[in-house]
Protein backbone atom coordinates (compact mmCIF):
# COMPACT_ATOMS: atom_id res chain seq x y z
CA UNK A 1 0.00 0.00 0.00
CA UNK A 2 1.27 3.21 -1.09
CA UNK A 3 2.36 5.50 2.01
CA UNK A 4 2.79 9.07 1.23
CA UNK A 5 5.61 9.62 4.06
CA UNK A 6 7.60 6.88 2.10
CA UNK A 7 10.38 9.29 -0.12
CA UNK A 8 10.44 12.46 2.63
CA UNK A 9 12.40 13.69 4.38
CA UNK A 10 10.19 13.09 7.53
CA UNK A 11 9.48 9.61 6.18
CA UNK A 12 13.59 9.11 6.69
CA UNK A 13 13.67 10.52 9.50
CA UNK A 14 10.77 9.03 11.22
CA UNK A 15 12.29 5.49 12.31
CA UNK A 16 15.25 7.10 14.60
CA UNK A 17 12.22 8.35 16.89
CA UNK A 18 10.73 5.65 17.63
CA UNK A 19 12.77 4.78 20.74
CA UNK A 20 12.14 8.26 21.65
CA UNK A 21 9.47 9.35 24.49
CA UNK A 22 6.23 9.59 22.63
CA UNK A 23 4.75 9.43 18.99
CA UNK A 24 6.90 11.78 16.39
CA UNK A 25 3.56 12.09 14.82
CA UNK A 26 2.21 13.67 18.00
CA UNK A 27 2.65 17.46 18.66
CA UNK A 28 5.32 18.17 21.00
CA UNK A 29 4.50 19.90 24.31
CA UNK A 30 7.39 21.61 26.39
CA UNK A 31 7.44 20.43 29.71
CA UNK A 32 5.17 22.35 32.31
CA UNK A 33 7.00 24.57 35.25
CA UNK A 34 8.34 22.59 38.25
CA UNK A 35 9.95 23.44 41.30
CA UNK A 36 11.45 20.98 43.89
CA UNK A 37 10.66 22.90 47.22
CA UNK A 38 9.92 20.69 50.16
CA UNK A 39 7.48 21.60 52.95
CA UNK A 40 10.86 22.36 55.23
CA UNK A 41 11.84 25.31 52.22
CA UNK A 42 8.27 26.50 52.11
CA UNK A 43 9.04 27.15 56.16
CA UNK A 44 11.85 29.92 54.75
CA UNK A 45 9.80 31.42 52.08
CA UNK A 46 8.98 35.34 52.29
CA UNK A 47 5.41 35.61 52.61
CA UNK A 48 3.17 38.43 53.12
CA UNK A 49 0.88 36.59 55.04
CA UNK A 50 -1.77 39.69 54.13
CA UNK A 51 -4.56 41.23 54.33
CA UNK A 52 -5.92 42.80 50.89
CA UNK A 53 -8.88 44.76 49.96
CA UNK A 54 -11.03 45.66 47.38
CA UNK A 55 -14.44 47.78 47.04
CA UNK A 56 -16.16 49.27 44.13
CA UNK A 57 -18.28 52.41 44.17
CA UNK A 58 -19.84 54.58 41.46
CA UNK A 59 -16.98 56.81 41.55
CA UNK A 60 -13.79 54.15 40.99
CA UNK A 61 -12.43 51.08 43.42
CA UNK A 62 -10.47 51.42 46.70
CA UNK A 63 -7.87 48.92 47.81
CA UNK A 64 -6.51 48.56 51.22
CA UNK A 65 -3.81 46.66 51.93
CA UNK A 66 -1.64 46.15 55.38
CA UNK A 67 2.46 46.80 55.23
CA UNK A 68 3.75 43.62 57.18
CA UNK A 69 5.12 41.02 55.82
CA UNK A 70 6.58 37.53 57.52
CA UNK A 71 8.27 34.47 57.65
CA UNK A 72 6.03 32.03 57.87
CA UNK A 73 3.50 34.27 59.93
CA UNK A 74 5.89 34.05 63.36
CA UNK A 75 8.84 36.63 62.15
CA UNK A 76 7.80 39.37 61.05
CA UNK A 77 10.79 40.48 58.29
CA UNK A 78 9.21 43.77 56.79
CA UNK A 79 7.53 45.83 58.10
CA UNK A 80 6.94 48.55 54.89
CA UNK A 81 5.47 46.63 52.29
CA UNK A 82 3.70 47.79 49.39
CA UNK A 83 1.78 45.28 48.17
CA UNK A 84 -0.43 46.86 45.76
CA UNK A 85 0.99 48.22 42.13
CA UNK A 86 -0.55 49.74 39.20
CA UNK A 87 -0.56 47.94 36.05
CA UNK A 88 -1.94 50.52 34.15
CA UNK A 89 -3.30 53.64 34.31
CA UNK A 90 -7.05 52.48 35.25
CA UNK A 91 -5.89 49.15 36.66
CA UNK A 92 -3.86 48.11 40.12
CA UNK A 93 -2.90 44.32 41.50
CA UNK A 94 -2.57 44.00 45.35
CA UNK A 95 -0.79 40.54 46.24
CA UNK A 96 -0.97 38.23 48.93
CA UNK A 97 0.99 35.05 48.87
CA UNK A 98 5.50 34.51 48.69
CA UNK A 99 7.19 37.59 47.84
CA UNK A 100 8.93 36.53 45.14
CA UNK A 101 6.48 35.46 43.25
CA UNK A 102 4.22 38.56 43.73
CA UNK A 103 6.98 40.80 42.58
CA UNK A 104 8.05 38.45 38.86
CA UNK A 105 3.94 38.09 38.55
CA UNK A 106 3.45 41.82 38.45
CA UNK A 107 6.43 42.27 36.10
CA UNK A 108 4.32 39.99 33.83
CA UNK A 109 1.25 41.11 33.86
CA UNK A 110 2.42 44.55 33.36
CA UNK A 111 4.75 43.67 30.70
CA UNK A 112 1.68 42.12 29.01
CA UNK A 113 -0.56 45.40 29.43
CA UNK A 114 1.94 47.72 28.40
CA UNK A 115 2.38 45.33 25.14
CA UNK A 116 -1.56 45.58 24.54
CA UNK A 117 -1.21 49.35 24.49
CA UNK A 118 1.74 49.67 22.14
CA UNK A 119 -0.42 47.00 19.85
CA UNK A 120 -3.72 48.55 20.27
CA UNK A 121 -3.17 52.16 21.25
CA UNK A 122 -6.03 51.77 24.14
CA UNK A 123 -5.96 50.02 27.59
CA UNK A 124 -7.00 46.47 27.90
CA UNK A 125 -10.17 46.35 29.24
CA UNK A 126 -10.47 45.15 33.23
CA UNK A 127 -12.29 41.90 32.15
CA UNK A 128 -9.56 40.91 29.77
CA UNK A 129 -7.15 41.96 32.08
CA UNK A 130 -8.46 39.98 34.78
CA UNK A 131 -8.53 36.69 32.07
CA UNK A 132 -5.14 37.20 31.27
CA UNK A 133 -4.06 37.95 34.81
CA UNK A 134 -6.01 34.08 35.57
CA UNK A 135 -4.45 32.67 32.61
CA UNK A 136 -0.85 33.40 33.74
CA UNK A 137 -1.44 32.30 37.29
CA UNK A 138 -3.17 28.74 35.98
CA UNK A 139 0.01 28.58 33.24
CA UNK A 140 2.94 30.32 34.70
CA UNK A 141 5.42 29.49 37.23
CA UNK A 142 4.48 31.85 39.96
CA UNK A 143 4.86 30.60 43.25
CA UNK A 144 2.37 30.63 46.04
CA UNK A 145 0.60 33.76 44.50
CA UNK A 146 -3.04 34.99 45.69
CA UNK A 147 -3.91 38.39 43.90
CA UNK A 148 -6.69 41.53 43.74
CA UNK A 149 -6.94 42.75 40.41
CA UNK A 150 -9.26 46.07 40.42
CA UNK A 151 -9.91 48.69 37.80
CA UNK A 152 -11.89 51.15 36.37
CA UNK A 153 -13.23 51.19 32.50
CA UNK A 154 -16.25 52.41 30.26
CA UNK A 155 -18.43 50.05 32.55
CA UNK A 156 -17.72 50.72 35.62
CA UNK A 157 -15.63 49.73 38.56
CA UNK A 158 -14.68 46.08 39.03
CA UNK A 159 -12.92 43.99 41.34
CA UNK A 160 -11.93 40.48 40.97
CA UNK A 161 -10.62 37.53 42.87
CA UNK A 162 -7.83 35.33 41.67
CA UNK A 163 -6.69 31.83 42.80
CA UNK A 164 -3.31 30.15 42.01
CA UNK A 165 -5.62 27.47 39.97
CA UNK A 166 -6.72 29.88 37.48
CA UNK A 167 -10.19 31.28 39.00
CA UNK A 168 -10.85 34.84 38.25
CA UNK A 169 -14.51 36.12 40.36
CA UNK A 170 -15.58 39.37 39.73
CA UNK A 171 -17.50 40.75 43.06
CA UNK A 172 -18.62 44.40 44.21
CA UNK A 173 -16.05 43.63 46.96
CA UNK A 174 -13.67 41.11 48.13
CA UNK A 175 -10.84 40.47 50.47
CA UNK A 176 -7.69 37.97 50.47
CA UNK A 177 -4.72 36.77 52.47
CA UNK A 178 -4.42 35.50 55.73
CA UNK A 179 -6.70 37.87 57.38
CA UNK A 180 -9.44 37.37 54.66
CA UNK A 181 -12.02 36.04 57.09
CA UNK A 182 -11.65 39.17 59.88
CA UNK A 183 -11.93 41.53 56.86
CA UNK A 184 -14.63 40.04 55.07
CA UNK A 185 -16.54 40.36 58.06
CA UNK A 186 -16.35 44.05 58.39
CA UNK A 187 -17.19 44.67 54.63
CA UNK A 188 -20.42 42.15 55.12
CA UNK A 189 -21.64 44.86 57.96
CA UNK A 190 -20.94 47.74 56.50
CA UNK A 191 -20.63 47.70 52.54
CA UNK A 192 -23.03 49.47 50.15
CA UNK A 193 -23.27 50.11 46.51
CA UNK A 194 -23.94 54.11 47.13
CA UNK A 195 -20.77 54.52 48.94
CA UNK A 196 -18.41 57.36 48.34
CA UNK A 197 -14.70 56.69 47.64
CA UNK A 198 -13.77 58.11 51.09
CA UNK A 199 -16.27 56.37 52.81
CA UNK A 200 -14.76 53.34 50.72
CA UNK A 201 -11.29 53.98 52.42
CA UNK A 202 -13.05 53.82 56.17
CA UNK A 203 -14.71 50.83 55.43
CA UNK A 204 -11.56 49.26 53.77
CA UNK A 205 -9.12 50.93 56.76
CA UNK A 206 -11.93 49.04 59.40
CA UNK A 207 -11.32 45.90 57.57
CA UNK A 208 -7.39 45.87 57.64
CA UNK A 209 -7.41 47.03 61.27
CA UNK A 210 -10.10 44.72 62.27
CA UNK A 211 -7.98 41.79 60.72
CA UNK A 212 -4.95 43.14 62.25
CA UNK A 213 -5.80 42.62 65.56
CA UNK A 214 -6.16 39.07 65.62
CA UNK A 215 -3.84 38.03 62.54
CA UNK A 216 -0.52 37.79 63.22
CA UNK A 217 0.57 38.22 59.68
CA UNK A 218 -0.87 40.95 59.15
CA UNK A 219 -0.06 45.05 60.04
CA UNK A 220 2.33 47.76 60.38
CA UNK A 221 0.33 50.33 58.67
CA UNK A 222 -1.66 50.45 55.69
CA UNK A 223 -1.74 51.78 52.03
CA UNK A 224 -4.48 53.07 50.56
CA UNK A 225 -5.10 52.86 46.55
CA UNK A 226 -8.07 54.82 44.70
CA UNK A 227 -8.45 53.83 41.51
CA UNK A 228 -10.59 55.63 38.79
CA UNK A 229 -10.82 55.50 35.01
CA UNK A 230 -7.42 57.99 34.44
CA UNK A 231 -5.35 57.37 37.72
CA UNK A 232 -3.91 54.93 40.14
CA UNK A 233 -3.10 56.70 43.74
CA UNK A 234 -1.29 55.18 46.19
CA UNK A 235 -0.76 56.86 49.42
CA UNK A 236 1.06 55.03 52.80
CA UNK A 237 0.19 54.86 56.49
CA UNK A 238 2.30 53.67 59.20
CA UNK A 239 -0.80 54.23 61.04
CA UNK A 240 -4.21 52.70 60.12
CA UNK A 241 -6.35 55.48 62.45
CA UNK A 242 -4.38 58.06 60.24
CA UNK A 243 -7.07 56.90 57.85
CA UNK A 244 -10.57 56.09 60.46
Amino acid sequence: MFDPRDGSEFGRTAPRLEDSVGSPYEPQVGPLPENDLSDADLENVTKTGTTIVGITTPDGVVMTSDMRASLAGRVVSNKNVQKVEEIQPNAALSMSGSVGGAQSYIRTLRAEANLYEARRGEYMSISALATMASNLLRGGPFFMVVPILAGVDDEGGHVYSLDPSGSSLSDDYTAQGSGMPYALGVLEQEYGDDLTMDEAVTVGAQAIQSASERDTASGNGIHVTKITRNEVEIVGHTDVDDVL
